[in-house]
């Protein structure tokens, strides 16, 4: 810019201007000129480009600048690069997401995200990061994510394609697509240290929004984060005042609190090795104020994961500890930090103890000379009370409500109101803490804090008396108006239970309420005037000075109190009382709904742009986490069954299973084949597996070592070894090609669980040199009957993303044990065990046109399922009996078979009776899969 003298003496003539007009003058006459030598046309590059800088200081300055926007969008195309630089500066600035123009630089800009030219692409990306738009982002949302994930780009490209593409998905959600994730989070293991913070920040904004896609992102961001912390695996330059690259240290501890704890154990000690290291560096405090600020963001977010993961009692009574001398230090980010802490301890612990320690002082913090460590007090109390303190922290809060920001009353009340409801011990205190809040916070009440009041009062009796002598007091003093309403509604309903007390009589209570009618509202004036009619009923003694309110209202001005007080009259002077009794009887109890107060609290959280995976309040409160989210909407799942505890109940539909015993002398009758056949087993299921994954799968179905999977790229290998309910499964991934393969990554799917446990010991290389080999050893322990073999996703880099969906041979009978019984055992613990949910019969044919059957394979088959076969046992020599022991943690289970095939037709029928609910089912639906494959003629020949 500097060798472009006519710009450098224009910007000295517009600073030398003495006044405005002269500056005006100057940028006009420059104006004139630049349209001038627009129109003319015959520019080079050289001068488009002063030109466009001249107009884009000009726009800076403020000027209005109507032209030229076409010449700023023809040098993008430009092949210079300092033309093309001032183009994209000129769109950035000139043009906005929906600029007609915009249209008219997508194909110039996809040109240059396409370019072989990492400049180009560069700027390329700035334009679209920083204009946006939704037309921008669908045209160019695929090239921005190629950039990304393409093995070819530099670093500092991929950091710029992640960053704009968290840019366009903050914008519009739709542009990434879901088919992306298991390459992004690949990403992850970039070895530069900037690529992985652009991509993390990426991945936290997306797994916030699509959680089940983005899982795997929690077993890489544990692993590089042991990487960072324990391994030091970083290069110098992200070191931050000896501190290692805290920004990402920080990303990665938040987001490992986006999903519930790994089960992993393997993980787990990963995280554990990590959040140590963390807190031993904590443990020395850095004289200077950069390396204390970052390790103090780094420990906070350690401490959340700590609280988030809820793993050991010991550690958490010391981070009690250690927070309790934070939210007292002399630093006010440190004393929000240590109650924003202390907030997510209150929703993860089971016992408030340790915090009720430092109860007083968190009290304090409410008169905090900052606001927002105010506020966050407020939280940490709202969070922490229950039965044993709700008396202190309310009364604390009320006194508190006189001297309050205004910022915050309106949601003190509400959480004042919630405490007051939820942890009520007496009647009378629920009542007196509530009227005293109403009183207290004025205008700063939500219309549903006085209806839940009254919802509450009508449908509790032993409420209603106190309530209408308590707010007959307040009616008689100066209050506020949501007093007068609730006041008239309850006297109406219930004033006929103290009319015999002294200071209530039934002319005192019409006088407190008509003093209300001149200086309340319309709305509130209605309300009184539907009370007075209630008052015709329930006390006629005064029915005079009501008829005269009435007459005297039917002329009001407002016609919705002109309306009701004629109504009223003409009800109230009827011959007889009939329609007025039927009109005012007591108002029915309320229909058992949902609190809306938690519903109005929850509103300022609901839509932000973090969501945590914990909310302000209890254990119990985030034991319903998604209610308590969705409650803007749905209403919170809670109901006031009872002042007296507050308590909630929830109903379990239970009920008793009744078992028939089967009759035994049709144990072991024949089968009729001709009853329709059960439909051969639903593969569907497998449609995500990968191609071909049946052969390895259905080699290893009865055998402990072998080949899972191969192709030209790498070779997955099993070794198996079972022994009573535990297995482990050696799985060895060999890279068969001539480079090396990145980013390997395996993740577990475990449809049976809990009753198949898994868990590994390690986790695989994630770099594989050519010709080399890693391993994974995976534990597999039954807890109970299982039909649904786990599956794993083996994914790494090759250049591009390569993935396979394998199924692992781990089922039933891998934990069967072959025994044998005598005949006359055999009869007389089949007629033991009987039918129900103790027995499962199949009855199925071969699923394919070709496959063939005969008692060899049969046997053999049966066999494999680890069954002993009983000969002699069936009066039909071609039925197989069987006898097997499944074993599992806790104990084991006798299994009894009966196998009846029927080779003419290629039919079986299974019958399977075990004296453990469900292991028959399991055993059956497992030997169904199977038998029904069959086998093809040219094996038996």
């Amino acid at each position: 810019m500097s060798s472009m003298r006519g710009l450098v003496q224009f910007i000295a003539d517009l600073r030398n201007a003495r006044a405005r007009e002269l500056e005006e003058k100057r940028v006009n006459k420059e104006l004139a000129n630049i349209r001038q030598k627009f129109k003319a046309g015959n520019l080079n590059g050289y001068q488009k480009k002063k030109y466009v800088c001249k107009l884009l200081y000009v726009y800076i300055q403020g000027y209005d600048v109507d032209f030229g926007h076409l010449e700023a969008v023809n040098l993008i195309s430009s092949n210079k690069y300092s033309e093309k630089q001032i183009g994209y500066l000129a769109v950035t600035l000139f043009l906005h997401e929906e600029h007609e123009l915009l249209h008219l630089v997508v194909n110039s800009i996809r040109k240059d995200l396409l370019d072989n030219n990492e400049l180009f692409n560069c700027l390329a990306l700035h334009a679209v990061a920083n204009v946006g738009g939704r037309e921008l982002g669908e045209a160019l949302a695929t090239e921005v994510h190629r950039l990304l994930i393409s093995p070819t780009s530099k670093a500092f490209v991929k950091k710029k394609a992640a960053l704009t593409l968290l840019r366009l998905y903050r914008k519009y959600p739709g542009i990434v697509r879901n088919e992306w994730a298991e390459r992004i989070i690949s990403i992850m293991d970039d070895p530069d240290m900037g690529v992985t913070l652009s991509v993390t920040s990426l991945v936290m904004a997306l797994a916030q929004d699509m959680p089940e896609e983005y899982k795997g992102s929690y077993v890489k961001a544990a692993q590089r984060l042991k990487r960072i912390v324990v391994d030091n695996d970083i290069a110098p330059d992200y070191l931050y005042y000896r501190v290692p690259c805290p920004w990402i240290q920080v990303k990665l501890l938040r987001l490992l609190q986006y999903y519930p704890p790994s089960q992993d154990s393997h993980v787990r000690e990963i995280i554990r090795e990590s959040l140590a290291q963390i807190m031993q560096a904590a443990m020395e405090t850095p004289k200077n104020v950069q390396q204390n600020n970052a390790q103090n963001a780094i420990l906070f977010e350690a401490i959340n994961l700590l609280i988030h993961l809820d793993s050991e009692h010991t550690l958490m009574m010391q981070i009690s500890t250690r927070l309790g001398k934070y939210i007292q230090s002399r630093e006010t980010n440190v004393r929000y930090l240590g109650l924003d802490a202390l907030t997510h301890f209150a929703a993860r612990a089971e016992t408030l103890d340790p915090i009720k320690k430092h109860q007083n002082i968190i009290l304090g913090s409410l008169r905090d000379r900052d606001i927002s460590v105010r506020r966050k007090g407020l939280d940490l109390l709202y969070s922490m009370c229950d039965t044993t303190n709700a008396g202190p922290i309310v009364n604390e809060l009320l006194r508190y409500l006189q001297t309050a920001d205004y910022a915050i009353r309106e949601e003190m009340v509400l959480k004042v109101a919630i405490l007051t409801e939820k942890y009520a011990t007496d009647a009378q205190w629920y009542i007196d803490m509530t009227l005293k809040l109403l009183s207290l916070a004025g205008d700063h009440v939500n219309e549903e804090v006085w209806q839940r009041v009254i919802q509450i009062v009508t449908n509790n009796e032993e409420l209603q008396a106190y309530a209408a002598h308590t707010l007959l007091g307040y009616l008689k003093t100066d209050c506020h108006e949501s007093l007068v309403k609730i006041g008239c509604y309850v006297l109406g309903e219930f004033g006929h239970l103290i009319a015999d007390n002294s200071g209530s009589s039934p002319i005192e209570q019409f006088l407190a309420l008509q003093a209300k009618m001149f200086t309340g509202s319309d709305n509130a004036r209605a309300m009184i005037l539907s009370s007075f009619v209630k008052f015709v009923n329930l006390f006629p003694e005064i029915k005079p000075q009501l008829l005269q309110i009435f007459r005297l209202y039917s002329h009001s001005p407002d016609s919705e109190l002109q309306q009701r007080a004629f109504e009223y009259l003409s009800l109230a002077t009827l011959p007889t009382d009939d329609l007025l009794r039927t009109v005012c009887d007591e108002m029915p109890p309320f229909s058992e709904r949902t609190s809306i107060l938690l519903s109005r609290l929850h509103q300022k959280t609901a839509g932000t742009s973090e969501k945590k995976t914990w909310v302000v309040g209890g254990k119990d409160a985030n034991a319903d986490k998604q209610e308590v989210l969705m409650a803007q909407n749905t209403g919170l799942k809670r109901t006031f069954t009872t002042i007296v505890n507050g308590t909630r109940t929830r109903s379990n539909g239970g009920g008793t299973t009744a078992t028939s015993a089967a009759s035994a002398s049709g144990d072991l009758a024949g089968l009729d084949f001709s009853g329709p056949s059960a439909p051969p087993p639903n593969l569907a299921s497998a449609a995500h597996l990968t191609p071909d994954w049946d052969i390895g799968y259905n080699r290893l179905y009865f055998s402990h070592e072998g080949v899972l999977f191969e192709d030209a790229q790498i070779q997955v290998g099993l070794r198996s070894e079972y022994r009573g309910h535990m297995g482990v499964v050696k799985m060895y991934i060999s890279n068969k090609s001539a480079y090396a393969i990145n980013s390997l990554t395996t993740t577990i799917e475990n449809p049976a669980a809990p009753n198949l446990k898994i868990d590994t010991k390690n986790l695989p290389d994630s770099s594989v040199p050519a010709a080399g080999q890693t391993q994974q050893t995976i534990f597999c322990a039954s807890h109970g009957p299982f039909s649904d073999a786990p599956t794993i996703r083996i994914s790494y880099l090759a250049g591009a993303l390569q993935a396979y969906t394998l199924q692992l041979p781990v089922l039933m009978h891998r934990y069967m044990e072959p025994s044998s019984l005598s005949a006359e055992d055999f009869f007389k613990r089949w007629r033991q065990i009987g039918g129900g949910p103790l027995e499962a019969q199949k009855t199925f044919g071969l699923s394919g046109k070709n496959k063939v059957t005969n008692e060899a394979y049969t046997r053999q088959m049966v066999e494999g399922f680890a069954w002993k076969i009983l000969d002699g046992v069936d009066p039909n020599p071609k039925n197989i009996v069987g006898c097997g022991v499944f074993q599992f943690e806790g104990g084991k289970t006798g299994c009894l078979l009966r196998l009846e095939p029927n080779y003419e037709k290629s039919m079986y029928r299974v019958t399977i009776r075990a004296t453990k609910e469900g292991v028959p089912q399991g055993l059956a639906r497992q030997m169904e899969q199977k038998l029904s494959q069959g086998t093809t003629r040219d094996a038996y020949d």
